[in-house]
Formats: structure tokens, C-alpha cells, sequence
């Protein structure tokens, strides 16, 4: 039987199983064996990480024409304006290549979220605020690239579901085993 795992990466570890010498990576976790990532999270992301040994779900997971829905909770410099969220609503443009159409909302209330180790940047003087990104693509660091792209560079990010499963109570380094009909 494939075995599908829910895990919430912390930040500061490789979606992978191994690294150099003092990288936290998968294998820090006790991670069933024979699982691999389905996809990635950064080193600086944090949140739902699939892991499968189900070669054919993964394959079908990555493919970019199955464009299914990822959540993202994004904190994020400064307070954007309407019309910069509207900008990336509408897709947009870093390192030459434009962003498809997302979905874009102000969390309010603004989420109240354990703090990261280490803590993210605090400005005095700068306020943050939370977003919802909702993507049917996954480019390399697309999140922080579409926000840093209407000036308001990320500062912590959150995947909060993948298709239809969700990040729901794990903490972070923790994980479960979910059902294939549980993501999709």
C-alpha cells in the first residue's frame, strides 16, 4: 500500500533527506522510511510538506497541468494597498516570467502564530500585515518573488494546505499519515 505523510516543516530545514555538514533536513524527523517530498518548501518556509512513496501520485502532483490549489499564510513588510493586491491578483512579473492569476486576501483578524526560531525581523516603526495567497503554480520562491515584486518583500511563510489537505493541528516537526482521496 503507498503511504502518504502530512508533515509541518519548520523553518530552517532542507525538504530533503539529506544536506551538508549542520543542515537540518528531513531526516532529523523519524520520518517513515521510503518517503520522499512531494514538491518543496524553501529552507526559510515553514509548513505542509507531502511526503510519498507513491512515484505515479507524485509525478501527477508536480505536473504543472494538474494545477492544483496551494494556501499560503504570508507575513509580509508594511501594509499593501488595495491596487497591490490587486497586482498580484492579476499575475506578476519577476525574473521574466509572469505569475499566473491567484487569489489574494488581508487575514483579519491577523492570524495569531506561534513565534519563529529564529524570531522574524522587528521594525518599530515598519507594521506587518498577514496575507492569504491561494497559487495554482509553484515556481522556486514565488511567494516571496510576488511580493517583494509590489514592494512588500515576505518576512514568514506559512503553507496551510495543498489541494484538499490541510496543515490543520500538526506542530511544527511533527507529522501524520493521511489518505491518497484525503489531497485531491
Amino acid at each position: 500500500m503507498p503511504r502518504y505523510v502530512s508533515f509541518h516543516k519548520p523553518y530552517g530545514v532542507l525538504s530533503q533527506f539529506t544536506g551538508e555538514k549542520d543542515q537540518k533536513t528531513l531526516a532529523d524527523f523519524a520520518l517513515p522510511e521510503r518517503v520522499y517530498a512531494a514538491g518543496r518548501l524553501d529552507k526559510d518556509s515553514e509548513g505542509l510538506l507531502l511526503l510519498s512513496d507513491d512515484g505515479p501520485f507524485i509525478k501527477k502532483l508536480l505536473d504543472p497541468e494538474n494545477a492544483h490549489e496551494r494556501v499560503y499564510w504570508v507575513e509580509v513588510e508594511g501594509e499593501p494597498s488595495n491596487s497591490a493586491l490587486e497586482e498580484l491578483v492579476g499575475g506578476v512579473v519577476f525574473k521574466g516570467y509572469r505569475s499566473k492569476p491567484c487569489r489574494v486576501s488581508r487575514l483579519n483578524p491577523q492570524p495569531d502564530i506561534a513565534p519563529r526560531d529564529p524570531p522574524v525581523r522587528f521594525r518599530k516603526s515598519i507594521p506587518t500585515c498577514w496575507l492569504e495567497l491561494i497559487l495554482t503554480e509553484g515556481k522556486n520562491r514565488q511567494v516571496r518573488r510576488m511580493t517583494a515584486a509590489i514592494g512588500h518583500p515576505t518576512l514568514r511563510l506559512i503553507r496551510k494546505k495543498i489541494g484538499k489537505l490541510a496543515l490543520a493541528d500538526l506542530t511544527p516537526g511533527s507529522w501524520s499519515d493521511v489518505q491518497k482521496e484525503d489531497i485531491f
